[in-house]
């Protein structure tokens, strides 16, 4: 079996432009690890203020909310424009407004309207470019490594993200934890952008898409936005499979919001040391890296069990394991335990994600595929968003509440025997994908 990857590995490295579309994107998420570490130090773990749950939510809203504006945007124009000139400018434009925030950091401070345009601008930016590597995915590998392909490129991408943010951490402890410290963090991060930017150029204009040249004007591509984002939705609901993969991950961003403020909230105001556990924001920070370590497992176990069992029994069965784990590890409250309640919830998230951008990948046409996975990303980021306000108005200052996590592992369990009910059903529109 160990051969069998590798060879599945080498066969994928072998595809032309592969592993320069996976450096560009490593590069770009290592800078975002950095940049989201100075973004978080400053508005939701600053010493110099005193953060509220809705304030806590506010700055989660703030850092998603990007997500959900540009996407009906972003996918309209990614059907339009060279996806490999989108990768070079956007990570080109990220490392500019990066700068722009460190400055207004280490000048004006993270309570200034500036700096949240800055950022809120740079967030906007790495959807734009998230989304087109996505989209240009499928023009580099065959169908039948797509799986592996997006197993290797979402959970690299993330692995390096977290990693970037302990990079920053690190940066951040040595320059200070104020919004001075933040400024420093934020100005590092514009290296990686600038990198990644580089790699991206060397790409070729053509090889990534879109495959047919658009022939419209700027002006009549600005009023195809709405239009086209419609019409990417009507699409995208009569690819059945597509839909109720995407209705599934929906479901997981909305619960992960919750979890996400509520752990916020534990490392902030209860969580206390535990030998080498911390709390505040270097224990968020372990928290986020134990995600990581499920998500690499994840990545691991996911194309190898699909091959047996097929990716819409395993995204029931990798979503069901937040609900066991949450109950048995979340609601002790234990750091160790809670640590590895975070393994589990990586792991089923990551598993069911890189199932679920595959099905999006292989139901739908090229010339819809930046709009599906534009939706796909506003629709997600909207739930997480939602989900941290609801929380906010619901949990404790403490962050402690044992009845938002039976609730969260009921709405896990729902959302999996949901997902293996309607996936047995038969699609009209489309063939089901094999078990």
């Amino acid at each position: 079996m160990r051969s069998h990857r590798a060879t599945g590995l080498r066969e994928l490295f072998g595809q032309q432009w592969f592993a320069t579309l996976l450096a560009a994107r490593l590069l770009s998420q290592t800078a975002d690890g950095i940049f989201q570490a100075s973004l978080y130090g400053a508005l939701l773990f600053n010493p110099e203020h005193h953060t509220q749950p809705a304030e806590v939510a506010g700055g989660l809203v703030l850092l998603v909310l990007p997500y959900s504006l540009v996407g009906p945007f972003a996918g309209v124009f990614l059907d339009r424009w060279r996806r490999q000139r989108v990768l070079s400018r956007a990570a080109m434009l990220h490392g500019a407004l990066a700068g722009a925030s460190a400055l207004l950091l280490a000048t004006a401070g993270s309570r200034s309207a500036a700096f949240d345009l800055a950022a809120f601008g740079a967030l906007a930016v790495n959807r734009f470019y998230l989304a087109a590597q996505s989209a240009s995915l499928p023009s580099v590998v065959p169908a039948e490594q797509l799986v592996l392909s997006n197993a290797l490129s979402t959970t690299a991408g993330t692995v390096v993200t977290i990693a970037g943010a302990g990079l920053g951490l690190t940066v951040r402890h040595l320059a200070g934890s104020g919004d001075h410290g933040n400024a420093v963090v934020s100005a590092v991060s514009v290296l990686g952008y600038l990198a990644a930017a580089a790699v991206a150029s060397r790409l070729p204009a053509a090889r990534l898409g879109p495959h047919e040249q658009p022939t419209a004007s700027v002006r009549q591509q600005l009023a195809a936005v709405t239009g086209g984002f419609a019409s990417g939705a009507q699409y995208l609901w009569r690819r059945r499979p597509a839909a109720r993969a995407l209705a599934l991950l929906y479901g997981h961003r909305g619960l992960f919001g919750l979890w996400t403020i509520m752990t916020l909230l534990l490392y902030r105001n209860t969580f206390q040391p535990d030998g080498p556990l911390r709390a505040g924001l270097v224990g968020a920070g372990q928290a986020a890296t134990a995600g990581g370590v499920g998500l690499v497992l994840a990545a691991v176990v996911t194309p190898r069990v699909t091959d047996r069992i097929g990716m819409h029994r395993w995204i029931a069965i990798s979503t069901a394991l937040p609900a066991a784990s949450g109950l048995a590890l979340g609601a002790p409250y234990r750091l160790p335990l809670y640590l590895l309640s975070a393994v589990a919830l990586g792991f089923g998230m990551q598993a069911s994600k890189v199932c679920v951008d595959t099905i999006v990948q292989e139901t739908v046409e090229d010339d819809f595929r930046g709009r599906a996975f534009a939706i796909y990303d506003a629709g997600s980021n909207t739930c997480f968003a939602a989900a941290a306000v609801i929380g906010a108005f619901t949990l404790p200052l403490s962050g402690r509440s044992p009845t938002a996590i039976a609730v969260m592992s009921a709405a896990y369990l729902l959302l999996a025997i949901g997902y293996a009910a309607s996936s047995r059903l038969p699609s009209a529109a489309t063939p089901a994908l094999a078990e």
